[in-house]
Formats: structure tokens, C-alpha cells, sequence
């Protein structure tokens, strides 16, 4: 396996480090067509934050490109794209239609290649949707000409103590040969261990249920938040306190965006409708999560008028804009989608987030349809006592860097305004709610 070549075909959050990884052992080609995305990681720049600078060094058989004749020649093929929902929440599979179509442009009967998707999807996607695909552009058969694995991806954006060599890799592949190919190839780079599961649709359904559980758990403490906020309980001090029995399980409450949980419950419905099943359960979390956002607008707007705020001539500021902590990743972001609700209901709306590509941030925020009277502004650095400028002020993202916060608890003058706490960082006297 010493001489082979490995090409990633995405070099997003999940496809730049799988292939920065595979770089340290043997020949690997990024491809992405982005032609912007693999100028920057010739340069050693990653945007998405998730490979630091010196890192590139330390891959060294690795070559980014976005011609697709560099594939070519592959032993393995690793296609690492996006798999989003339509405005409608159905599956959108042109991605990964598109980067079948790729690998049966370049994909090798001679070496008998293995292709591998990563990429979330539901049960079923990776056998009837892209094989077929790569047999019929390339008239090659599956398991006679080349054969295909699945491997979830399980990275988690921003996360610095668990990479990819912390994770137990599942891995699953369409025959038994290319299944100890795949896992041979995993090993290499996953010193956690792999798992090799018994069928592709067992792999592809595991991914599936791991970010769907973790929905539905959040959506119910999101509810519980909602429930104790009505009781004039703090959350906290309640799952603190039921922590202590060894079999209770804590998550926190919050706003749930981004490019997995916020997706993955969607593709789990969507087959078991094509299979004349209704679950009752998956979607329920989705509903009540995708609305917590305007329940705690809702209410920020309520206190604020029991100050006897005028809510037109009010402004707001909105701390964090990423759809998580210490990410850049703006995708889904519940958090913008909280500030448009506020800016609708009439106050004017400042985002500040030190974390997101500040253009990247700036088109995000014109891309939502606000009131023409009102808009959301961008405030790319906050000055020391500018926070005397809101009425109330929402930390939505609990950054790492975010030094506003120092500011926020050494200023004196915050009794007169409304301080919602969306992560529970903040000292509790200091805040008017946290969630």
C-alpha cells in the first residue's frame, strides 16, 4: 500500500484535513473546483480554520488542484462534498451527483479503484444514487471493474482535542476484499481504530442517527429551557443538580444550525417516506429547534418593554454569528437568523463576531430579506465601553477570542440593560436570562 495514490475530492471541513492526514504517508491529490479555495491551500491558507499554517509542512506527498485529469490514476478515490437540503428541507444530492460524475471521468478499471464517500446521506444514497451514476458514465461494473466503500465522516468544526486520528472510523465497502482495502487505509492515519460495519446502508444509517439523537436530545432541553424560564428556574442549576445521579445524561440547551444536526433529520424522513413510513419522533426535535430562535426573540423583546424600551429607537448587539463556538462556518447559523427575526420586530441590529471571514459575514447578512426601514450592521471590532451604545446585548457564540466578554463583565453600568446569555458563559448575576 506504500505507492499508491490517493485522491480527496472536496476540501472543505472534512475533506482538507482527511487529505493533510493522508499527505504524511503517501501520494495524495486535493481536488476541489474551487479554483480561489486551491490558490489558498498552496499558500498554506485554510479559511475554514480547522489546519494551521504549519501543519502544511508536515504533509508533504500532498498536491492541491482543481484539473480534474490529476485524478487520474487513483487508487482510491475519496469524495468529501457538501449533502444540504433544498428550501423545501428535501435532500440536495447535487454535490455528490456532480463528484460521481468526476470519478467516472477518471476512475481506473485497470487499477481497480476503490471509491469512498464520506459525505451524509441516508440509507441507501451511496447504492442507488452514485453507483449507478459512476457505471454508467464510465461503463465499468461495480465489484468486477472497481468497487466502492463508505466512511462517515465524523469531524466536529473547531474542535481541537479530537481530530481525526481521535475518532473511531466506520467503514463499510461493497465486497469483502475492498472492505479489508479500506480498513487497511484508515488505519494508517486513525490511531482511535476503526469499525467495520456489516453492510454500506448499516454505515450510511449510523451516520444518520448520530446527529438526529444528538438533535432530539437538544431539542429537549430546549423545551425544559423554555418550560423553567415560564417557572423562574434557572436551566443550569436544574441539570446541574440532576447530574449528579449517575445515569442522567447532560446537554445543553441552544440554537442548533449548521451543516449536520440541522440536516441529517431530513434525510432520515425523506427515505422513510419512499418507504410509506411517518415517523413521529425524528422531526419533532427539528421543529422545536428550528423555533427557538423566535421564542428567545420573543422574550427579549418582552423584558425589553418591561424597561420601557422603545423598541424603534432601540438597539441591539448580537455577540457571535457562526453556527457554533470557535468555527468560522456561517452555514445554517441560527444565530443570524435570531438577529434577522430581531431587526424584523423594529430595533436596529449589530453583529459582531471576530471568528467568521468578515466578507464572508457581510454577504451572509444582506442575503436575509429585512425590513427596509431596518437592517442589521456589521461591526467588525468593538472599542472598550462601546457596549454603552445597546440596550441589550445577546452572546449567541461563545468564542474563544471573543475579548469583548472581559468587557461585558467589568462594565459597571449593565443593571439597566437586557443581557440574554445564550451559552451559559457569563457570570449569572450579570445576565437577565441565560438559556
Amino acid at each position: 500500500m506504500k505507492n499508491i495514490k490517493i485522491s480527496v475530492i472536496g476540501l472543505g471541513y472534512v475533506g482538507l484535513p482527511l487529505a493533510m492526514e493522508f499527505g504524511k504517508h503517501f501520494k495524495v491529490i486535493g481536488f476541489d473546483k474551487n479554483e480561489d479555495r486551491v490558490l489558498s491551500l498552496k499558500n498554506s491558507i485554510d479559511k475554514t480554520g480547522e489546519v494551521p499554517r504549519p501543519d502544511f509542512s508536515k504533509s508533504k506527498k500532498i498536491t492541491f488542484s482543481s484539473d480534474v485529469k490529476s485524478l487520474k490514476g487513483s487508487d482510491f478515490l475519496i469524495v468529501c462534498v457538501p449533502t444540504p437540503v433544498h428550501n423545501n428541507s428535501e435532500p440536495d444530492l447535487s454535490y455528490l451527483e456532480a463528484a460521481s460524475e468526476i470519478v467516472a471521468s477518471v476512475i481506473s478499471k485497470k487499477k481497480h479503484s476503490i471509491v469512498i464517500y464520506e459525505s451524509t446521506v441516508y440509507p441507501g444514497v451511496t447504492e442507488d444514487v452514485c453507483i449507478p451514476i459512476i457505471e454508467d458514465l464510465s461503463h465499468l461494473t461495480l465489484n468486477k471493474d472497481f468497487s466502492c466503500g463508505y466512511s462517515p465522516e465524523r469531524i466536529n468544526p473547531g474542535d481541537k482535542e479530537r481530530g481525526i486520528r481521535d475518532i473511531i472510523k466506520v467503514v463499510s465497502a461493497s465486497n469483502t476484499a475492498a472492505l479489508k482495502k479500506v480498513d487497511d487505509l484508515y488505519s494508517t492515519i486513525v490511531e482511535a481504530g476503526t469499525y467495520c460495519a456489516p453492510s454500506i446502508k448499516v454505515a450510511e444509517a449510523a451516520k444518520a442517527i448520530e446527529n438526529t439523537q444528538r438533535d432530539l436530545n437538544i431539542a429537549f432541553f430546549n423545551e425544559l429551557s423554555k418550560l423553567f424560564k415560564t417557572l423562574d428556574i434557572d436551566t443550569k442549576d436544574v441539570i446541574d443538580t440532576a447530574s449528579t445521579k449517575w445515569n442522567f445524561i447532560p446537554f445543553k440547551p441552544g440554537l442548533v444550525g449548521g451543516h449536520c444536526i440541522g440536516v441529517d433529520p431530513f434525510y432520515l424522513t425523506h427515505v422513510a417516506k419512499k418507504n410509506n413510513f411517518y415517523p413521529k419522533v425524528i422531526l419533532a426535535g427539528r421543529e422545536t429547534n428550528d423555533k427557538m430562535h423566535e421564542f428567545i426573540g420573543f422574550s427579549l423583546i418582552n423584558d425589553m418593554l418591561d424597561k420601557k424600551l422603545n423598541l424603534v429607537e432601540s438597539s441591539i448587539l448580537v455577540l457571535g454569528a457562526t453556527f457554533k463556538q470557535n468555527c468560522p462556518d456561517l452555514r445554517n447559523s441560527k444565530s443570524l437568523e435570531f438577529a434577522d427575526y430581531l431587526a424584523k420586530l423594529g430595533p436596529s441590529v449589530t453583529v459582531h463576531d471576530p471568528v467568521a471571514n468578515q466578507k464572508e459575514l457581510k454577504n451572509t447578512l444582506k442575503s436575509f430579506q429585512i425590513n427596509a426601514k431596518k437592517k442589521m450592521t456589521l461591526k467588525a471590532s468593538l472599542k472598550v465601553g462601546s457596549l454603552n451604545n445597546y440596550d441589550a446585548i445577546i452572546l449567541a457564540v461563545s468564542h474563544d477570542n471573543f475579548i469583548i466578554y472581559k468587557d461585558l463583565i467589568a462594565h459597571k453600568h449593565m443593571k439597566n440593560k437586557v443581557i440574554y446569555d445564550l451559552q451559559c458563559f457569563l457570570p449569572r448575576e450579570l445576565v437577565s436570562w441565560r438559556l
